[in-house]
């Protein structure tokens, strides 16, 4: 098979890019002695994916209970599930068996964890600066979420989400220090207090790859370098080059008068997710490649997307494209993407398909 045999619109997941990329940020690891990965798989949901990113069923990061469970039938069974936990959820979670560990920041839900009896640990997440989830490291309701828990205190977990908003290399090494410094202080207060905490994790792609040093920090999470997309390629996480996840799609309609042509991937196939708006270049819905996977069509980007539709223009006249035309789009945020399809068609290079990779979806 090759790319013209796909069904489209897919996914087209290039395996010496995502090696590369994983290669990468294991050399970034090796720089911190004693620091594990704990590879985020919310984005690759793929167990293929894996057992190339946490060999030898090493300890990986989820988003859902359909990965937790997905992931451990498959043998990772030392999980960190990074969504703040309700009660309901505790039995399911527990089920699952292995070593499943959650995150609060709510007094409730730690004393939910520390009685079920299914033996479930949590770590106390932390704000370092996103003002998302999490309480400050010099809050007081550290040590009350700490002592809800007692001995299913499992460490605490940082996540710097506005890193995101970092747009050089000084910014977000910044930002990583800072979160670094912020899981620190919180494991640091709570052992001053006399509470045991194995694990401090922190993490995202941004400041895993920009941090001068991770003293203090026992283990790094990041997902989205994987595969990369046109967003983090924007903030220096990688470059173009390094993006290992397209979706082909096919030429449907032709307008030269407006210089444009239609696709099949829409905003299902693509998301909708407008991140680059805000970033140096715009690339509207995607960047437009060609079937190789090069930009060889003038900086051709989807400018506007319907459910099943997608708009291809560009600052230069496109070449004439036949109807059926294969091409490809290179996504603003590779993890909404690929959501929305059920497996990877995997090449190495070439249009030659090696493989079929399923990949777990919904919750």
């Amino acid at each position: 098979m090759t790319l013209d045999d796909l069904p489209t619109p897919c996914l087209v997941l290039d395996i010496g890019i995502l090696k590369r990329n994983l290669a990468r940020m294991q050399a970034v690891v090796a720089r911190h002695p004693g620091l594990v990965l704990r590879p985020h798989m919310k984005t690759a949901k793929s167990v293929d994916v894996a057992a190339l990113a946490a060999p030898g069923f090493g300890p990986i990061t989820v988003s859902t209970i359909a990965e937790a469970r997905y992931f451990a039938e498959a043998g990772w069974r030392d999980q960190i599930y990074a969504v703040g936990v309700t009660p309901q959820k505790l039995d399911q979670l527990a089920a699952i068996g292995g070593d499943i560990k959650l995150i609060t920041d709510d007094v409730e839900a730690a004393r939910a964890i520390a009685d079920h009896p299914g033996g479930l640990r949590a770590l106390v997440e932390i704000d370092v600066g996103e003002g998302r989830g999490g309480v400050t490291p010099e809050s007081d309701e550290l040590f009350t979420i700490a002592t809800a828990l007692g001995q299913r205190l499992a460490g605490v977990l940082a996540h710097a989400g506005h890193s995101y908003r970092g747009r050089d290399n000084p910014t977000m090494a910044a930002t990583a220090e800072a979160e670094r410094a912020g899981v620190v202080r919180a494991a640091d207060r709570l052992r001053e207090a006399g509470h045991a905490v194995p694990i401090v994790s922190m993490g995202s792609s941004p400041t895993a790859l920009h941090a001068a040093h991770l003293d203090g920090v026992t283990e790094l999470r990041a997902g989205v370098y994987m595969f990369g997309d046109l967003f983090q390629a924007q903030i220096g996480t990688h470059t173009l080059e390094d993006i290992a996840l397209t979706v082909l799609t096919c030429v449907t309609g032709r307008k030269p008068a407006r210089n444009a042509v239609l696709v099949d991937a829409g905003a299902l196939a693509l998301s909708k997710d407008r991140s680059t708006e805000a970033a140096p270049h715009d690339y509207g819905f995607g960047l437009t490649l060609d079937r190789q996977g090069r930009d060889t069509l003038g900086g051709a980007i989807v400018a506007r997307t319907h459910q099943e539709h997608g708009e291809v223009t560009g600052p230069s006249p496109l070449p004439d494209l036949a109807i059926g035309a294969r091409l490809r789009i290179a996504p603003n945020h590779t993890c909404l993407t690929a959501a929305a399809h059920p497996h990877y068609w995997v090449v190495d290079g070439s249009d030659a398909i090696i493989g079929q990779w399923a990949r777990v979806n919904f919750w």
